[in-house]
């Protein structure tokens, strides 16, 4: 049987050839009822498009390389979901690549994506040296989500507030009398810019001696090693501020080792508003680093970008919100 084509879409939907490219490719310069037309013939011809032809027709491959620097960091699932929608809205595909996995090998971080010839770069989360991405972004678009390192002109960024956001958490805790107040910090630009407000919010509330501060390194286990040394200590803090949502799941589990009740002896607070913190049993309170928001607006950055807009780059960060649930509550008197 033979396959329908293009010019039998046209014909079914009364319409040119070149209109139904545009309506193909998701271009916003088509009438409502011509595409409806358009999008209603391929669906009773059952036409799929020739991606390799169309490929070299437009010289572009319609795909964009996205490069996780943690696959197990769930706040990505939110990053992505939001990135993907408008992507595929215009046409394109995400092509996953894993920053651990690559590194572990030895290999350019870029190399496969500017091998398949991708059509731009999204990179999600920290990389170790930011600075290789100028050489990319001479050759192809590049927006950095979800991390808030420096990087080469020609590149943009997209994350949340990470200093809004602590401030939110730390002074949600304060409102609640907490004054022993611990931070459970992170790595790189992100943990860097939320202890530096967790810092900064204790000090505007005159209780920069009871702020307490211990290295951690963002997963699970790291969260209740360093939990358990700060709620060892003779005068142990009534709260504890977890970088991100996975550390504050270790800091729960220290609590109740110790046989401390949360939020009765102890407070927890996490930081993403990832899926770990919405289980029942759980329930944590945390920042929404709005996720999903951060994925909409690099799809945007790098469509812009595609568009022939763009410049030098531009950093934009979406607003945090705080999410109460039962994991804080004042401390008990004493």
């Amino acid at each position: 049987m033979r396959q329908p084509t293009i010019r039998d879409v046209a014909e079914r939907a009364g319409v040119s050839k070149s209109l139904v490219s545009l309506v193909l490719r998701g271009s916003d310069q088509v009438r409502p009822e011509k595409r409806e037309a358009v999008l209603r013939a391929v669906r009773e011809l059952g036409y799929r498009p020739n991606a390799a032809a169309r490929s070299l027709s437009e010289q572009r491959t319609r795909t964009v390389g996205v490069l996780l620097n943690d696959l197990r960091n769930p706040w990505f699932v939110d990053l992505l979901d939001g990135l993907n929608r408008p992507l595929h809205e215009h046409g394109l595909h995400m092509l996953l690549g894993d920053a651990r996995l690559n590194r572990r090998t030895g290999q350019d971080l870029a190399r496969p994506f500017l091998d398949v010839q991708v059509d731009g770069l999204v990179v999600v989360g920290t990389l170790p040296d930011p600075a290789a991405l100028g050489a990319v972004a001479e050759r192809i678009p590049v927006v950095v989500a979800g991390a808030r390192e420096a990087v080469p002109p020609g590149v943009d960024v997209v994350a949340g507030d990470d200093e809004q956001g602590a401030r939110l958490v730390t002074e949600h805790l304060i409102g609640l009398g907490h004054r022993r107040i611990a931070h459970l910090a992170g790595y790189g630009a992100v943990g860097e810019l939320r202890r530096h407000s967790f810092e900064a919010a204790m000090r505007a509330h005159g209780l920069a001696d009871r702020a307490l501060v211990e290295p951690g390194d963002m997963t699970e286990e790291g969260g209740f090693r360093t939990a358990v040394r700060l709620l060892n200590r003779p005068e142990r803090p009534t709260a504890l501020v977890a970088v991100n949502d996975i550390a504050a799941v270790g800091a729960l589990s220290a609590a109740e080792e110790l046989g401390l009740r949360v939020p009765h002896d102890l407070s927890v607070t996490g930081y993403d508003n990832t899926s770990i913190s919405r289980l029942r049993h759980l329930w944590l309170t945390t920042v929404d680093n709005a996720g999903h928001e951060v994925g909409r607006r690099a799809a945007r950055r790098l469509l812009d970008r595609f568009a022939g807009h763009g410049g030098e780059g531009r950093v934009e960060l979406a607003a945090p919100a705080l999410e109460i649930r039962g994991t804080t509550g004042a401390p008990r008197a004493e």
